[in-house]
């Protein structure tokens, strides 16, 4: 098995993704616990430690870099000191953000999670706070940031979009860059938590099973709603696959002319899991596979890999194409035929 992946992983290194969403810094808070408060019944913690790392469009970026590919992000991010911090977090890995633009009027979307951490216990999330204003982006910040998806497409083998529903990706980005992607017949790959058939013409798209649902504004209740639901899916968005990841039930690839390809997940009995992050893996791998040439089978098995992969590690994280190579080597599910 790990023979054939390892020659598709070995293309990863000549891929450049080019990534538009919303960008999203995922702040952490670490807190030794201390005592009740006198105040009211809550945990006082001793603060011991902060980072900031990628996340919402930024994250699925990081997965891409990790992977030994190019990336590049088009989105907007605040005047202030965490975009300061988040870019800093994007350059040292090798993110390319050029193309990131400064929009005074709103701040750096943030997700600031509090953990507690004792000595002799695991580290537990206490709470988390969202800063984020999510009104569209308009205005010269809109026409800068449509301008330079026009211009940067052509030096790159894949668009993937990362749709928030943060204010980035209003129909008029959509509008203005779907179009040229077809153009340069480029891969155009959506992971959106908004209405999907928005996105009409697009190469894939890889909801997880809540949002396909909500596009369709119905319940997947057995196997038979599944199959018509992607089925409508793909028709409605005129596309030529949907990879809906379903956790637990792992994941459904639905192609247009071809049978539903159903994928299991295989994770030890004891594993630890944490999904944080893993549906922006599932695009990234899928992303970077489909233009690396893989049929979508492929793309989707390997896509799978690498989720139950990363939901076996804590917050948001990444693979290496060697930990990826492992994962699939390791694997007792048998590849696409």
């Amino acid at each position: 098995m790990s023979a054939p992946y390892g020659d598709l992983l070995a293309r990863f290194r000549d891929r450049r993704v080019l990534v538009l969403g919303d960008i999203v810094a995922d702040e952490y808070l670490i807190g030794r616990p201390e005592r009740l408060s006198r105040e009211a019944p809550v945990l006082i913690l001793q603060y011991t430690s902060s980072f900031v790392r990628p996340g919402g469009a930024t994250n699925v970026a990081y997965n891409i870099a990790a992977l030994g590919a190019g990336a590049s992000l088009v989105g907007v991010i605040g005047d202030d000191e965490m975009g300061r911090r988040l870019r800093g977090v994007l350059e040292k890995a090798g993110i390319r953000t050029e193309c990131l633009l400064t929009d005074t009027s709103r701040p750096t979307s943030t997700a600031t999670r509090v953990l507690a951490k004792g000595a002799q216990e695991a580290q537990q999330q206490v709470v988390r706070i969202d800063r984020i204003d999510r009104h569209p982006v308009d205005g010269p910040v809109l026409d800068r940031m449509i301008d330079q998806l026009r211009a940067e497409l052509e030096s790159y083998q894949a668009l993937l979009i990362s749709d928030y529903e943060n204010g980035v990706i209003s129909q008029e980005v959509i509008d203005a860059c779907l179009p040229r992607a077809r153009t340069l017949d480029l891969p155009v790959i959506v992971d959106s938590h908004g209405d999907l058939f928005r996105f009409k013409g697009v190469t894939a798209a890889t909801p997880n099973q809540p949002e396909a649902e909500s596009t369709l504004g119905t319940r997947f209740h057995d196997d038979d709603d599944l199959e018509a639901g992607g089925r409508r899916l793909v028709d409605g968005m005129d596309a030529c696959g949907i990879l809906i990841t379903r956790g637990s039930e792992g994941i459904v690839l639905f192609e247009r002319d071809a049978p539903t390809y159903r994928i299991p997940v295989a994770l030890p009995d004891n594993a630890v899991v944490d999904v944080t992050g893993a549906g922006d893996t599932v695009s990234a791998v899928f992303t970077l596979a489909v233009s690396s040439g893989a049929t979508m089978r492929d793309a989707a098995f390997l896509s799978n890999i690498a989720g139950q992969a990363v939901v076996q590690r804590l917050g948001a994280a990444t693979l290496t194409p060697r930990e990826l190579l492992d994962a699939a080597a390791a694997s007792p599910l048998s590849r696409p035929t």
